[in-house]
């Protein structure tokens, strides 16, 4: 599973440190947006291995835990979407 590597990796690259800046902040959830899309992605192959190879509970599980993921990136995308778009007051802040 190549995939879940580099999600790892992906992972393990994000900052433990708090952003100093707004840039830095949206810079950050980009790079986490990026990981739960390559998360979702991973849930959702999964699932589909689920139908095949599992009994109903795993499979309707993995299928609960690709949509979260699925929510994740979009929550995500909303929030870097927001943090990208220049304040209208000049802070640099929405």
């Amino acid at each position: 599973m190549a995939d879940v590597q580099e999600l790892l990796a992906e992972l393990r690259a994000l900052p433990c440190t708090s952003p100093r800046t707004a840039r830095e902040l949206a810079a950050t959830v980009a790079r986490a947006r990026s990981a739960a899309g390559r998360w979702a992605d991973v849930l959702y192959d999964l699932r589909l291995w689920a139908a095949a190879y599992a009994g109903p509970r795993a499979a309707a599980a993995l299928e609960i835990a690709f949509r979260k993921a699925e929510e994740s990136f979009v929550e995500l995308e909303i929030a870097h979407r927001d943090l990208a778009r220049p304040a209208e007051d000049g802070t640099g802040r929405p």
